[in-house]
């Protein structure tokens, strides 16, 4: 793969951080945190970590370390330290659509969530198809966040998205893209998307694909099934789905390369994932919290709040995503952060854009799914932390010496409201506002200066 986007991100004090909020010491011990399992080659239980200059210096069950005479020492009973996750699905609308998000709010938001990484999409005004875009998102991105967290582009497979042509790839790889994607529509043309992957590989990359066959998709506005027939809406058919997820694993089992598989939804793309892991293939494939955990009925009262593409499925389909998380067909969590204002959403459904705001939320929910005992700690952590970073080459903390200081701590038990208090991003497009989660991010640290 490859070493990721060529901006740099200082290992010294934050500049544009609050006096004090990095600190003014190096060193950083954390003490008595609860390390969960699924970091190559470190154990679970009870861990003290020790910092210097940004940087692991150990990382020992409690007790074995001895704390530097000068560093800062962090209490960390009862919380659970985890390695700074990764998004790998987050649209920040900057440049253009600033007012819904923009790339110091979207950042902000992703600290908040425990994210110390988030790919950014490319369906951006002007879209990033070529490298001036991506340039002035890495730049924005390093001047308002020093520290990060850090933003990887995605660069778009297609000329302004529109399917006909392949933008510049190798233009945008040299300029900091880590994947390319057309996210938010299809590729219905299949040469064109072979090409893609052709391309792709040629510089190191992946395609993400947004796995919808436009036609059965046109005029939808949610899953076609009981739901929209007992509303007489016009509903998007799962195999509109499952059509693109078979032609993606058929060319990547043709051409012998990689390919990854945006936002599974549905019954018949999880199939299909079990066809492809059956032969071995370099399929990888995320889901998103919202498909683990919200079905169609949400829409029985036509509420643009519960709009989203691709669409909330039926409880069938919601059983299968689950099922297949469980069985690691679906190696990857995502958030598909897809922030939109008020005004947007506050329309009939037909007219209202779709998507959720996700990156403050995603944890809480996902870890939901441990309590459940749909998955382990271990598995949890893989889904949104090494198994993101394999798939797309970006270097994580591991907890060796020498790894990047990027940890967050979790309060499993902390209960929230989802409120406009409680969030940092600028929309409030989420079907779970008003809801109280539980479990929230309580300190993160990137480059060991703490960030929130």
């Amino acid at each position: 793969m490859h070493s990721g986007t060529h901006v740099e991100y200082p290992s010294g004090p934050c500049p544009e951080r609050p006096a004090g909020a990095c600190g003014e010491r190096k060193a950083l011990f954390l003490e008595r945190a609860r390390l969960c399992p699924g970091i190559p080659g470190v154990g679970g239980g009870e861990h003290d970590v020790s910092a210097l200059d940004g940087k692991i210096v150990a990382c020992a069950p409690a007790g074995e370390l001895e704390p530097p005479p000068d560093a800062e020492r962090v209490p960390c009973a009862g919380k659970r330290l985890f390695p700074s996750f990764l998004d790998v699905h987050t649209h920040l609308r900057d440049p253009g659509h600033e007012y819904k998000e923009d790339i110091g709010s979207g950042l902000e938001a992703a600290a908040h969530g425990g994210f110390g990484s988030v790919m950014a999409m490319a369906n951006t005004d002007p879209v990033n198809d070529r490298a001036a875009v991506t340039a002035y998102m890495t730049e924005k991105a390093a001047r308002l966040h020093p520290r990060g967290p850090r933003l990887y582009p995605v660069g778009a497979l297609t000329v302004g998205l529109a399917g006909k042509e392949l933008a510049p790839m190798g233009e945008l790889a040299a300029a900091g893209c880590v994947a390319f994607s057309n996210d938010g529509k299809g590729v219905a043309d299949t040469e064109i998307f072979r090409r893609g992957m052709e391309y792709a590989a040629q510089w190191g990359r992946i395609v993400i694909d947004h796995c919808e066959d436009p036609s059965p998709a046109r005029g939808a506005l949610m899953n076609e099934g009981a739901v929209s027939g007992r509303a007489g809406i016009p509903g998007v058919p799962t195999v509109a789905e499952a059509l693109h997820v078979a032609r993606d694993i058929l060319l990547s089992e043709y051409l012998d390369l990689p390919v990854h598989l945006a936002h599974i939804s549905c019954r018949q793309s999880v199939e299909l994932l079990r066809f492809a892991a059956e032969r071995g293939l370099k399929v990888s494939a995320e889901t998103c919290p919202h498909y683990l955990l919200l079905d169609d009925s949400l829409l029985e009262g036509f509420s643009a709040a519960a709009k989203v593409n691709p669409p909330l499925r039926s409880r069938e389909d919601v059983r299968a995503v689950r099922e297949a998380v469980r069985d690691g067909l679906i190696g990857v969590f995502a958030t598909d952060h897809a922030p939109h204002a008020g005004h947007e959403k506050d329309q009939p459904l037909d007219q209202a854009p779709c998507g959720f705001i996700g990156l403050e939320t995603a944890l809480p929910l996902t870890y939901a799914l441990v309590r459940d005992g749909l998955l382990n700690e271990a598995a949890f952590t893989r889904m949104w932390h090494s198994a993101p970073a394999a798939v797309f080459g970006i270097p994580v903390n591991n907890f060796a010496p020498g790894d990047p200081a990027d940890f967050f701590l979790f309060d499993p038990d902390e209960e929230w409201t989802v409120c406009r208090a409680a969030l940092h991003s600028k929309s409030l497009n989420t079907p779970f506002l008003g809801r109280r989660l539980r479990g929230r991010v309580t300190a993160h640290w990137l480059g060991g200066c703490r960030i929130v």
